[in-house]
């Protein structure tokens, strides 16, 4: 009896401990990053860029891309984390929290690049709020197939990626961004992306594309199977024989979607704006035109295509040192605040 009660003191701290760090009292670089904006067209408006996939490093993507946004446009920018509740470390592998999403109540444009999330139901009720909200938001990578909700009751399961659900196969990926996960096109890790830019949208002068005129990527291409009939492909991704830009392409290889826009709504919401991308490691984010693709989607997005040019200014802020992509790879015992 002694035993225990001496135990239990040290359990409550600990538990305390866990419940601080998961809940929605989400401090400014402890659980979350926020980028106040400078002047430009974005002041005013608040992004929200959400990191947490296992493998192409958007713990390191996300907080560059909040400051060019912040720096050079004005917005407001909070980056949110997948965070392990016992240490406070970024932990990529942990399924299971990314606190602060209740900043999405005042977010006029999403940025999220995760992966196989389990989430809560109170952090999910947020992003369920935002998108029956029909506000636009971006999806990169592997945010095709963004949740793997193992609570087969939970009223966000038909949301996993993998969904049999009548009316929701596929999951979010399918429904809401226009494919799911099927399959690595290209050769993982061995292949890159040459990206090829629809003529017709290119021709018709289509706001997202200004100034995007060259674009690889080491991150390989991805199947597309079901992409919606509704979605418009922007970028098209032929397979390079090497992880080099000067790889040659590889012809015998079909061509894949690799970026488009359609309109989703969400179990009766609002209909809103969706750019879609298999695009987006860390390392992809290197090339110039990349973060361009992405600076001009949001203010495409945001109904102000007036402010796109070729010449928008997509230079980094600060020092940025990408870490290659993998299982694993993420850098250990890193805090929120280390990714400022």
């Amino acid at each position: 009896m002694n035993n225990i009660f001496l135990k239990k003191p040290a359990y409550l701290v600990i538990l305390l401990a866990v419940i601080s760090i998961s809940c929605v009292s989400a401090q400014n670089g402890t659980t979350f990053l926020k980028f106040e904006g400078k002047e430009g067209p974005g002041k005013g408006k608040n992004v929200v860029l959400i990191s947490g996939d296992d493998e192409y490093r958007s713990e390191e993507s996300m907080p560059m891309m909040a400051k060019i946004l912040s720096i050079h446009y004005g917005f407001n920018t909070t980056v949110l984390f997948p965070i392990e509740p016992e240490t406070g470390n970024v932990v990529p592998s942990y399924q299971t929290n990314i606190p602060g999403l209740e900043h999405l109540k005042n977010a006029d444009l999403v940025i999220m690049l995760i992966r196989f999330r389990d989430l809560p139901i109170d952090q999910m009720k947020h992003l369920e709020d935002y998108f029956k909200s029909g506000k636009p938001f971006i999806a990169l990578r592997t945010s095709t197939h963004p949740f793997s909700i193992k609570d087969k009751d939970s009223p966000y399961a038909k949301w996993t990626w993998n969904s049999k659900v009548a009316g929701w196969e596929g999951g979010f990926g399918q429904q809401i961004i226009g494919e799911t996960w099927v399959a690595h096109h290209g050769i993982h890790k061995s292949e890159g992306t040459r990206a090829l830019i629809d003529g017709v949208d290119r021709d018709a002068d289509h706001p997202i594309l200004r100034g995007v005129d060259d674009i690889w990527a080491p991150t390989d291409v991805y199947s597309i199977k079901n992409l919606s009939s509704d979605a418009n492909v922007l970028l098209y991704g032929q397979s390079t024989a090497g992880m080099t830009p000067e790889a040659p392409l590889m012809w015998d290889k079909s061509i894949m979607p690799i970026a488009w826009t359609k309109d989703y709504s969400l179990d009766g919401g609002k209909t809103g704006k969706v750019l879609g991308s298999t695009l987006g490691s860390s390392i992809d984010f290197q090339v110039e035109d990349m973060r361009r693709l992405i600076v001009n989607a949001s203010f495409w997005l945001l109904d102000m295509p007036e402010v796109i040019t070729p010449e928008l200014n997509v230079g980094i802020v600060g020092k940025y040192e990408p870490t290659m992509f993998g299982f694993d790879s993420f850098r250990k015992g890193m805090k929120v605040a280390d990714f400022k």
